[in-house]
């Protein structure tokens, strides 16, 4: 078993805060009212009558717009006309109206929460219980985005993205999966099968363009049968997490996240990509920072056959790409000496973000002709051994120290003594993707003050070599060349 392991303070939230709690209401048979017969009443009307409400509009035959005209003159809603009173709310499950003035509306608020009735007076946010966000309609798949009356125009554009991310004929699907809903349940029990059955069914339906045919149907129950007979085995993914901006992870790395049971994620992962993942799974710190106290490789190994082998799917959640500097080859070699299957989904190594926050290219065929990437500390928490300085020095490359906090010190000195000039272009990045990144641009010689004043309260990488110079070029406020020259 797992020695007992007291992580930093670290809770992330389960969910952040809202703004406003996102209901999806039924209004099949109920009856809502609406106050006015604008264009904008028109609007909330139809959308009324499209989720089965029976709706009651108040309003004046002289103040009907061409639109509710045209509704009425169809009978789909029923008008009474004359301007609202106090008893049009009784047995109304909803009430919304478009008042001119700010006194109007307050009045059929007040008179509809005295009712007890949820009220919306349209664009006087004031006066409103609940809100209408913008809508994308593949129903019974609705998405509904809100700015909290905020920036509609922003809630608009993202409509707009998501429509064009979800397939027509997804609405098809949906009304597939509502028929074998009971079929799936009588094969499949609650949990990773029935879970594993609907993962491969939303593969199909977002994978394709084409509605599901008459099969379908058919070929996936077999498919259903196929997982009920499987024998349960668990299974873990190193998963990259990027450096800490959630837009960076990629889509599998998502799809991981969705899916897993078990999260086991290091300290450096950040709550907004946390945020991402599946809410029903359980999530544990299991951290390695230095100078903190820290979880074992060994009972992280632990944890992850453990989980593995009870049936969960484990996420491995690494900082940055988990096979730089993450000791994901020690993992990946106890699971499979232990029979568990083990997949590996990249991430963003901190070394190309930087490079992409600087503007810098690591290999501007001007300056570097090779890109190395060099621990900054061995196990024991001093510089390996084993570095080849000599060749570290080699002016025609760039060299991104990671974890080299602590020894930027000792990297400056043995890369002088191997004859790098003290004039080199060094840049040091904390925090990289980060709201609160920072970085220092300079000279090899001023590397270890730079790094004093840095502080290690963050996570640091340390990029050496000419590559770095042009950047340097654009803010040369960072860098004094005349202190330089005098510590040569």
């Amino acid at each position: 078993m797992p020695r007992t392991f007291s992580p930093p303070n670290k809770t992330p939230e389960r969910i952040a805060p809202l703004a406003k709690l996102p209901v999806f209401w039924n209004l099949t048979g109920k009856r809502a009212v609406i106050a006015g017969g604008s264009e904008a009443a028109a609007w909330k009307t139809e959308l009324l009558l499209a989720c089965g409400a029976t709706v009651d509009v108040y309003c004046g035959c002289e103040h009907l717009g061409e639109t509710m005209q045209a509704m009425i003159a169809a009978g789909s809603v029923n008008h009474h006309a004359h301007p609202w009173h106090c008893g049009i709310f009784q047995g109304a499950a909803l009430a919304l109206a478009d008042c001119e003035t700010d006194e109007e509306a307050k009045a059929f608020f007040c008179a509809a929460r005295a009712a007890g009735v949820p009220v919306n007076v349209i664009d006087k946010p004031a006066y409103c219980q609940f809100q209408f966000g913008s809508i994308v309609n593949r129903s019974p798949v609705i998405v509904s985005i809100s700015t909290d009356g905020a920036a509609p125009i922003l809630a608009q554009a993202i409509r707009q993205r998501i429509e064009t991310l979800l397939p027509p004929a997804l609405k098809d699907w949906a009304r597939l999966a509502q028929t074998m809903r009971d079929a799936v349940n009588l094969r499949l029990a609650p949990g990773a099968r029935r879970r594993l059955f609907w993962e491969r069914f939303v593969d199909r339906g977002l994978g394709s363009n084409h509605a599901p045919d008459d099969e379908t149907a058919a070929i996936l129950l077999t498919e259903a049968d196929r997982i009920a007979k499987a024998p349960s085995a668990g299974c873990v993914t190193l998963v990259g997490a990027g450096p800490g901006d959630a837009e960076l992870l990629t889509l599998k790395a998502m799809r991981a996240l969705q899916a897993a049971d078990v999260i086991l994620f290091d300290d450096l992962v950040s709550p907004e990509v946390l945020e991402l993942a599946r809410r029903e799974a359980k999530r544990m710190l299991v951290g390695k920072r230095g100078g903190r106290e820290s979880c074992r490789q060994e009972d992280i190994n632990d944890m992850m056959v453990m989980f593995a082998k009870a049936g969960k799917r484990v996420v491995r959640l690494k900082s940055g790409d988990p096979m730089i500097f993450g000791r994901a080859g020690e993992e990946i070699a106890r699971l499979r000496q232990e029979g568990i299957a083990v997949e590996v989904v990249p991430g963003i190594t901190a070394a190309s973000a930087m490079a992409a926050s600087l503007g810098v290219s690591l290999t501007h065929r001007d300056h570097a002709q090779q890109v190395r990437f060099v621990t900054g500390h061995s196990r024991h928490g001093e510089l390996p051994q084993s570095l080849d300085w000599p060749s570290l020095a080699d002016p025609r490359q760039s060299t991104i120290f990671y974890m080299g906090g602590r020894t930027a010190g000792s990297i400056e000195e043995k890369l002088r003594v191997a004859g790098m000039p003290a004039t080199t272009p060094v840049v040091i990045a904390s925090a990289i993707s980060r709201s609160n990144q920072r970085s220092w641009r300079g000279r090899l010689a001023h590397l270890p003050r730079a790094m004093q004043d840095m502080g290690l309260d963050e996570p640091v990488l340390i990029g050496i070599g000419n590559a770095f110079e042009a950047e340097m070029t654009v803010d040369r406020s960072r860098w004094q060349p005349e202190t330089v020259a005098a510590a040569i």
